[in-house]
């Protein structure tokens, strides 16, 4: 497996800076964060990222997976053919979109109809651009909260343009069991989050309520043993995202504790 970390919370760092990160953490390469006040970004990414890539390379780091804004969800956003032909150039294989929000009111399977018609356009550019569109399953009112839903949205579709990026942290919350849930999408799944989740209570507004809180791997909900004999199973040898969300943290704080995920996970592997 293909060990990658997600630089979403590496915000001001720029791309030397994210290099250097990566390569303390003990990854491979990045799932790079490509939203607005990043140094890749929607307005820059045609220049940017092959730069960066090229940056990367030279330091024996690669790119597989970009992250969008978590509104890029219509194929006809004014930036989205530039993005998928910058992933191109810089040899980026994956593009992570955002995410279809279920609403009270709403009709599901109304909906979803909506969101293929979209997922069918993002499918063409993938097509003309050689990147795979993948959609990641995240618990609350997203679409695609867990496998189940993920396949409502992606099934049919081709897999070598359209895949799932598998969260088992979010499955752990909302999901089937994780031997379950691979096998849901094991005609898709290209990719794979790793964090880990519980969930508690916060007061917000003068009233308690249940919220999802990242903790460190193995800490949480989540059956890492289970999913990586799974994996096993599966043969997967793609790349696996490091997420590292924990907010709140400095940028350096958030590489230490990626450097202890991805331990945890070497650990677990060892013992097979």
């Amino acid at each position: 497996m293909h060990y990658i970390m997600f630089t979403k919370h590496l915000e001001g760092y720029d791309v030397p800076q994210i290099i250097e990160a990566l390569q303390t953490a003990g990854v491979k390469g990045a799932d790079l964060c490509t939203r607005p006040g990043y140094p890749v970004n929607p307005e820059n990414v045609a220049t940017a990222l092959p730069a960066a890539s090229k940056l990367f390379a030279e330091a024996g780091l690669d790119i597989p997976l970009v992250t969008t804004p978590g509104d890029f969800v219509t194929p006809d956003i004014d930036y989205a053919e530039t993005l998928y032909a910058a992933c191109a150039e810089a040899g980026v294989r994956h593009i992570k979109l955002g995410y279809w929000h279920f609403k009270a009111g709403m009709d599901y399977w109304t909906e979803l109809d909506v969101v293929r018609g979209h997922l069918d356009g993002f499918q063409k550019l993938s097509e003309k651009h050689g990147v795979q569109t993948v959609v990641h399953n995240h618990s609350g009112l997203s679409m695609g909260l867990n496998s189940t839903a993920a396949m409502n949205v992606v099934k049919g579709f081709d897999p070598k343009h359209v895949g799932v990026f598998t969260d088992p942290g979010h499955l752990s919350i909302c999901g089937e069991p994780i031997q379950m849930a691979l096998s849901i999408v094991k005609d898709y799944v290209s990719i794979l989050s790793f964090k880990d989740l519980i969930k508690e209570q916060r007061e917000r507004n003068g009233k308690m309520s249940w919220a999802t809180k990242v903790v460190p791997l193995g800490t949480g909900f989540g059956d890492f043993p289970a999913l990586l004999q799974t994996l096993k199973s599966m043969d997967y040898n793609g790349s696996i995202s490091f997420h590292s969300e924990y907010s709140g943290e400095t940028p350096e704080r958030i590489v230490e504790l990626a450097r202890d995920d991805v331990k945890f996970i070497d650990g677990l592997l060892a013992d097979m």
